[in-house]
């Protein structure tokens, strides 16, 4: 058979040949990002009882009822604004399958949306499977803060959509309030939907707030704010996720949602409404995840990488330049067979695969797994 594919220069991801380069090589994987510690013990009992309570059929649509109400309850709580839990929250299977779903919903042949590179992978493929054209804005190293005149100007009448992480993957940084207050200034009086993925929404360190896309009134009003459990409640198999927006947007999500996965896993939906009663299970992660970005650091701090400590998510940017002048691939995959430590290359993720010299580290490890990765990273 003859078929012409719709995404014809897209291979295989990174992530999946890093994590087989280091299994291969039993490698330290510091690669992909998950967690090599398991979830609370009084979260999987939650779900197992909620299964053998009878939560085993279809949850509603949108999601279990339980869930969306505790989704409702810790947003007010954390950023003193509300969505409603009956028509303006969604449960979904992961923040990809919501950031898939925002993009079909609203993404015609033509339209353009902005993105920032480096920029999650799954982006830009979306946007093309829906006919739209991915308009890219390269973030320079080591900063990777955005120039927001270069933004407006590249805003024109074919601009749909402008997407935003924050904090960021891959390279740890966030908005800042005027970061915010800037996207709100250039989308106010126009039909442009922003894409906010927020899925490392309680990483964030140094004592800084998370820049939420819902704080700002005009920016709330035309935003899907995306986030993810998986991340959160460290298992990343479980695949449940949430976005929220005001009615008018999600009811056009919705009409694709129910044809695309219809609803998410009941138990589990049920077993984390239960968990989160108890705020705390997500208030602690700043301090859980700084107390392990600052160990690794400190095992790091005479080696001969260089970094800025990152600003959130459980990621670390280590710039390689005075080590060698390889290509951020090669040295990933070199390291990787001969160091037995494997990383992200963050070139994958830039426009015309820019190499800055810098590749990326999960830390969100046990101590033991953080301190054998810097033994080796001291010695290279």
């Amino acid at each position: 058979m003859q078929h012409q594919s719709k995404l014809p220069n897209v291979g295989t991801t990174i992530f999946s040949i890093m994590s087989k380069l280091s299994n291969e090589h039993n490698a330290i994987n510091l690669s992909q990002g998950f967690p090599n510690f398991e979830s609370d013990q009084k979260l999987t009992d939650l779900v197992s009882k909620a299964m053998n309570s009878g939560y085993n059929h279809y949850a509603p649509m949108a999601g279990n009822v339980e869930l969306r109400e505790a989704i409702a309850k810790k947003i007010t709580s954390l950023y003193h604004t509300s969505y409603h839990p009956e028509n303006e929250i969604t449960v979904t299977a992961g923040a990809t399958q919501a950031i898939f779903t925002i993009i079909t919903t609203f993404i015609s042949q033509g339209d353009e949306v902005i993105i920032f590179r480096p920029a999650y992978d799954s982006y830009e493929p979306a946007i093309t499977l829906n006919g739209g054209k991915a308009v890219s804005i390269q973030l320079e190293a080591p900063s990777f803060s955005i120039d927001w005149s270069t933004v407006e100007a590249k805003i024109n009448g074919r601009t749909k959509m402008i997407i935003i992480n924050t904090p960021h993957n891959p390279t740890g940084t966030v908005f800042s309030k005027e970061d915010m207050q800037q996207l709100e200034k250039i989308t106010r009086d126009t039909n442009i939907i922003v894409l906010s993925d927020e899925v490392y929404e309680h990483m964030i360190f140094d004592g800084e707030k998370h820049q939420s896309a819902c704080l700002f009134p005009d920016l709330k009003s035309r935003s899907f704010v995306v986030a993810s459990f998986c991340k959160t409640f460290h298992n990343t198999g479980w695949r449940i996720g949430y976005c929220c927006a005001p009615k008018t947007l999600m009811e056009e999500f919705i009409k694709v949602h129910q044809f695309n996965v219809f609803c998410i896993h009941h138990p589990t939906q049920k077993g984390i409404a239960d968990y989160m009663q108890e705020p705390n299970h997500y208030l602690d992660l700043p301090t859980f995840y700084q107390r392990k970005r600052d160990l690794f650091l400190s095992l790091i701090k005479d080696s001969r990488f260089k970094f800025t400590p990152s600003k959130g998510t459980y990621f670390q940017v280590l710039d390689y330049s005075e080590i060698t002048e390889e290509y951020d691939v090669d040295f990933a995959k070199r390291l990787t067979i001969e160091s037995g430590i494997a990383s992200i290359p963050l070139s994958v993720f830039n426009s015309n695969n820019l190499d800055n010299r810098v590749l990326r580290f999960c830390f969100a490890k046990e101590d033991d797994t953080l301190k054998r990765a810097a033994d080796v990273l001291n010695g290279i």
